[in-house]
C-alpha cells in the first residue's frame, strides 16, 4: 500500500509519478494519438471519459454574463444589475502592462507553446517533486480559459460549478482537447482577450475592466505597471490576495509578478524595483448591484422593470428562458421614467410622510394616451433595514406589490362614466337621502341579481340630504347618490367600464359584483388608479401601462435590439363621456373635497377617497398631459389613521383631501413645471346644484367606502364623524390582514 507522508498528502515519489502520468498524457495528445480506454489507465472514476477521440470536438462558449444598465427616459442611469459584474472589452482597450503581467505570471511561454506546454508540465513536475507538494501548476492560459468557460456555463448552480471545477483526470482530458480546438480556431491574441474578460478578480469583479474599476476606479486601458501586476497576481487566489482585506499579502504577490515580468524581459529590473516600492494606490469603488442602489428613489420602478422582463412573454416563452436572458445581462434598458417627475414625486413624499411613520404613502404617475409610467415611489425605501421594504406598494401583487387597498370614493367617477356612457344625462338627480337601505334587487352580470334586504348605508352627516344632481354629488362624494345610480344602471355596466379602464384587483381576483363596488370596496394599486384616470385625461382612450422603451443587447462585440412590450390603446368610453367626467372632476378640485390639491391656473381634475375606519386615503388626479395617484395608509391594514402623526403633522382624522391631496399637488407641480398647460374639453352641465350647503374645500368631504359613509365638509359644521359601519363580511372585499405587510382591505363592504 502506498505510504503517505507524516504531514498528509503524497510523497515526492508519488507526486513525481502523478505528474509523469500527466506528462505522458500531454505527449500523447500532442502527438494526436488517441488515448487508450479509460480502464487501461485505471480511470474508472465517475466523470472520466472512455477515449479522447470520443469527446465532442467543439467547445460551446456561452455569452459572457455582463452587467445590465437600466436608464431613465433621458438616458440617465437608474441602476446596474448583474449576475456577474463584467464589462467585456477588446484587447486594444486593455493596458499592454496588464497583458504582459498576466502572461508572465500565469503562462510565460504562452506565445511559444500550443494548447499544452510539455516543457511547463515537466518543470512543474520537477518543482513539485522537490517541494513535496503542489508548488507550481502546469495549466496553460488556454486551458485556464477553457476551465473558466465551463464555470461560466454552470452559472450559479452549485452542483454544476462543482462539476466544472472537480479535480479529476477525466475533466482534465476534456479540458485538454477543447484547448487544442481553441488554439486552432482563435489564436493567441483572441485567447488572451477572452481570458482577461472571463476570469474572476475577486470583490465581485469578473473580467479585467470590472476589476480595474473596482480596485482603481479607472478603465483597464489606463492601468500602469504596478496596478497591472497587482491585478494579475490576484487571479491565482482572489480571496488570499485580496488587496482590500489583506494589503500586505497582496503587495507580496504583486511584487512576485513584477519580478517575474523582469525575468522574462517584459520590463527592466530597475523598472520592476521601482514599481515594487510604490504603494498599492487603491481607489476602491464598491459594487453597485441591483435596484437597491437605484438613483432618485427609483428602486421600486427598477424592480418593476425586472418583473416586467421576467413575466412578459415578449422576452421568452417560459420564465426560465426570460430569467436566463436577464442573468446573462449585457442589456441597456431605456425606460419611460421621467427624471423630473420622479424627483418631484420623491421630494413630495419626503416632505409629507416620514419613513418611520406608522403609515406609508405610495404614488405613481403615468402619461395619458401612451401608458408610459413616468414616476413611481413610496415613503418606505427599497431595502432590508428598519422602515425599509422590498414590497412595491404602487403595483399589483404579481408584479412585486401587495394585495392592494380599497379605493374608496375614487371609484365613484367610474360609476358615473358607466352611467353616462349608457345614456344617463349629466343633470341626473336622485333623492340621495342621508340614510337609506341598499335598493334591491340590483341587476348583476349574466342575468343574475344581487338581492339582500335591510342593508343600511348613510352619508357622513345629516346635513348631506338630497336631492342632489350629478355635479354636486360628485364634488361632495355623496354615497347615497352613487348607490342609487348603480342600482338603476346595474352592476355589470360598472364592472365592464372598470375593466375597459384597466381596473383590476391587486390580488388578481375578479372584481366582485356587488352594489358596494360603487363606494370603492375593491382592493387596487396606485398604478392601476393612475392609469385608469389617465383614460379620462385622454378623452376616453385607455392605454396599457408600459415601463420599457427599448432594449439593446450586447453579445461579444455585436449589439442588437430586442423586441419590447408595447402599450395597446383602446377606446373605453366616448369622448363626450370623458369630457363630462372631466367637467365633474374639475369641480372637485375647484370647489369640492379636492380643493387643497388644485394646481392653481393649470387645469386639473381629480377625486378624493377615504376608506372605512380611515385605513386608507387617496387622491387621484390628472391634467390633460399627466395623471397621478397617491395612496396613504398602513400596508398591513392595522393602523387606523385617527389620532396620528404623519410627516410630523398631527391629524385627528385623515381625509383624502388633507394628506394625499397636498402630496399629489406638490408631486404634480414639480413634475409639470416648464411643461405645456393644455385645457380640458369641458361640457356645459346646466343647473341642478343646491344653492347652499357647499363643501368647505378642506378635503373633508369624502365618501367612506366601507360603511357607506361620506365625510361631510360643510361650512360652519364640525369635522364629520364616522357614524355607521356594516357588519364584517356583509359585502366581502376584506383584505387578508398582515401577511408580512402584504395584506390589506377595508373592514366594510
Amino acid at each position: 500500500m502506498p505510504k503517505k507522508r507524516s504531514g498528509g498528502g503524497l510523497s515526492p515519489t508519488q507526486q513525481a509519478a502523478k505528474f509523469l502520468g500527466v506528462s505522458v498524457l500531454a505527449g500523447a495528445v500532442l502527438a494526436g494519438i488517441a488515448l487508450p480506454a479509460v480502464g487501461a489507465l485505471g480511470l474508472a472514476a465517475k466523470g472520466s471519459v472512455e477515449s479522447f477521440d470520443e469527446l465532442p470536438v467543439s467547445l460551446k462558449t456561452p455569452p459572457l454574463s455582463q452587467r445590465t444598465a437600466i436608464l431613465d427616459a433621458d438616458g440617465g442611469q437608474i441602476a446596474t444589475v448583474y449576475s456577474r459584474d463584467r464589462t467585456v472589452v477588446a484587447l486594444k482597450d486593455i493596458s499592454p502592462y496588464m497583458q504582459k503581467a498576466i502572461v508572465a505570471i500565469e503562462d510565460s511561454r504562452f506565445y511559444q507553446h500550443g494548447a499544452i506546454d510539455l516543457k511547463g508540465v515537466l518543470r512543474a513536475l520537477n518543482k513539485n517533486a522537490q517541494s513535496g507538494g503542489v508548488a507550481q501548476g502546469a495549466s496553460t492560459l488556454t486551458q485556464q480559459y477553457v476551465k473558466n468557460v465551463f464555470v461560466e456555463e454552470a452559472g450559479d448552480d452549485p452542483t454544476k460549478v462543482a462539476e466544472a471545477t472537480q479535480q479529476t483526470l477525466g475533466r482534465k482530458i476534456k479540458e485538454l482537447k477543447f484547448a487544442i480546438q481553441v488554439e486552432e480556431e482563435l489564436g493567441k491574441k483572441k485567447i488572451l482577450e477572452n481570458y482577461l474578460n472571463i476570469t474572476f478578480f475577486g470583490e465581485q469583479a469578473y473580467g479585467v475592466e470590472a476589476a480595474s474599476q473596482r480596485y482603481f476606479s479607472k478603465s483597464a486601458k489606463d492601468l500602469n505597471l504596478q496596478e497591472s501586476a497587482l491585478l494579475a497576481g490576484i487571479v491565482q487566489s482572489p480571496s488570499r490576495y485580496d488587496p482590500v482585506n489583506d494589503e500586505a499579502e497582496a503587495t507580496k504577490r504583486r511584487n512576485i509578478v513584477l519580478q517575474r515580468m523582469a525575468e522574462v524581459g517584459d520590463v527592466s529590473q530597475a523598472e520592476a524595483d521601482r514599481a515594487k516600492t510604490a504603494p498599492l494606490g487603491l481607489k476602491v469603488s464598491r459594487p453597485k448591484n441591483g435596484c437597491i442602489t437605484a438613483a432618485k428613489g427609483a428602486g421600486f420602478f427598477c424592480d418593476y422593470v425586472r418583473e416586467v422582463f421576467l413575466t412578459d412573454r415578449t422576452f421568452g416563452k417560459t420564465r426560465a428562458e426570460r430569467a436566463k436572458l436577464w442573468n446573462q445581462g449585457g442589456l441597456t434598458i431605456h425606460t419611460t421614467l421621467d427624471p423630473q417627475a420622479q424627483e418631484s414625486l420623491q421630494d413630495s413624499v419626503r416632505r409629507h410622510v416620514n419613513k418611520s411613520d406608522d403609515v406609508a404613502t405610495a404614488a405613481s404617475v403615468v402619461q395619458p394616451g401612451t401608458g408610459k409610467i413616468l414616476a413611481m415611489g413610496q415613503s418606505r425605501p427599497y431595502g432590508f433595514g428598519k422602515n425599509e421594504t422590498q414590497i412595491n406598494l404602487s403595483v399589483n401583487q404579481r408584479m412585486g406589490g401587495g394585495a392592494g387597498y380599497q379605493s374608496g370614493s375614487t371609484f365613484k367617477p367610474i360609476v358615473a362614466a358607466a352611467a353616462l356612457e349608457g345614456g344617463m344625462p349629466a343633470t341626473k338627480t336622485y333623492p340621495s337621502p342621508y340614510s337609506m337601505d341598499y335598493p334591491h334587487p340590483v341587476a348583476a352580470c349574466d342575468g343574475r341579481k344581487w338581492d339582500e334586504s335591510n342593508v343600511r348605508l348613510t352619508n357622513e352627516n345629516e346635513s348631506e340630504s338630497g336631492p342632489y344632481a350629478m355635479k354636486e354629488a360628485t364634488a361632495k362624494s355623496v354615497n347615497t347618490y352613487f348607490v342609487q345610480m348603480i342600482s338603476e344602471i346595474g352592476i355589470c355596466p360598472v364592472t365592464e367600464m372598470a375593466q375597459r379602464m384597466g381596473v383590476q384587483r391587486a390580488d388578481g381576483k375578479k372584481l366582485e359584483e356587488r352594489p358596494s363596488i360603487a363606494l370603492g370596496t375593491q382592493e387596487v394599486s396606485p398604478l392601476t388608479m393612475a392609469n385608469a384616470y389617465a383614460t379620462f385625461a385622454s378623452r376616453g382612450m385607455y392605454c396599457t401601462p408600459v415601463a420599457i422603451e427599448s432594449i439593446a443587447q450586447r453579445v461579444g462585440d455585436q449589439t442588437k435590439s430586442l423586441p419590447v412590450p408595447k402599450s395597446t390603446c383602446s377606446r373605453a368610453m366616448s369622448e363626450k363621456t370623458a369630457d363630462t367626467v372631466n367637467t365633474l372632476l374639475r369641480g372637485v378640485v375647484e370647489d369640492g373635497t379636492g380643493k387643497q390639491a388644485g394646481l392653481g391656473s393649470r387645469p386639473s381634475a381629480g377625486k378624493t377617497g377615504t376608506t372605512d375606519e380611515r385605513f386608507a386615503a387617496w387622491f387621484v388626479g390628472y391634467t390633460p398631459n399627466m395623471a397621478g395617484a397617491v395612496w396613504v395608509g398602513d400596508p398591513a391594514h392595522k393602523r387606523k389613521m385617527q389620532q396620528i402623526s404623519i410627516g410630523g403633522v398631527w391629524h385627528d382624522k385623515v381625509y383624502g383631501g388633507e394628506v394625499p391631496g397636498p402630496i399629489w399637488k406638490d408631486m404634480m407641480s414639480g413634475a409639470l413645471q416648464g411643461r405645456p398647460a393644455p385645457d380640458f374639453t369641458l361640457v356645459d352641465i346646466p343647473g341642478g346644484d343646491k344653492p347652499t350647503d357647499k363643501g368647505d374645500g378642506n378635503g373633508r368631504d369624502d365618501g367612506n367606502n366601507g360603511g357607506g359613509q361620506t365625510n361631510g365638509g360643510n361650512d360652519g359644521l364640525p369635522f364629520p364623524l364616522p357614524s355607521f359601519t356594516l357588519p364584517d363580511g356583509l359585502f366581502q372585499g376584506q383584505g387578508n390582514g398582515g401577511n408580512n405587510g402584504r395584506g390589506h382591505g377595508g373592514n366594510g363592504p
